[in-house]
């Protein structure tokens, strides 16, 4: 494909409200899209490092893991999880007040954070009436799809 369609191509996207376009030409094809489908973070570059002794990574695996089950098992009360990956906020921007606090009172419905995904604003809710236990959540950090975030006691 020639290289002066591909930059038309770029051009009509750029000036349209459409957010990717893939054309094919007999065996050439070309997809362009305006947003990454990879989360930001992955995005930045990625710089190769030395490798490591064999063993190390294998000592580390199952200290991890190890780890991260007793702190599952701690989780008392109603625990509130992400519905999607994303990145946590505490707050609605920078200069506002977070959403929720530890020991605050929350009633069902009452928003606790807000996750974002691909660009769009998910307000998670409490799922059920009581008090801020704990916020597990960092803020501006991502999560994962079923992370524990909060939970109410």
């Amino acid at each position: 494909m020639d290289i002066r369609k591909v930059k038309k191509l770029i051009e009509l996207l750029e000036e349209s409200g459409i957010d990717e376009l893939e054309i094919r030409e007999g065996e050439e094809s070309v997809r362009i899209s305006r947003h990454s489908k990879q989360p930001a973070f992955m995005q930045q570059p990625m710089y190769a490092q030395a490798p490591a002794p064999a063993a190390a990574p294998v000592a580390a695996a199952p200290v991890a893991a190890e780890a991260a089950a007793p702190a599952a098992a701690k989780l008392n009360g109603t625990v509130v999880r992400s519905p999607m990956v994303g990145t946590f906020y505490r707050a609605s921007g920078p200069t506002s007040g977070n959403f929720v606090e530890v020991g605050q009172s929350v009633k069902k419905g009452d928003i606790l954070c807000i996750v974002e995904a691909m660009k769009m604003m998910n307000h998670i809710e409490a799922e059920t009436s009581g008090v801020i236990e704990s916020i597990l959540g960092e803020n501006g950090q991502p999560v994962e799809y079923d992370q524990p975030l909060f939970t109410i006691v």
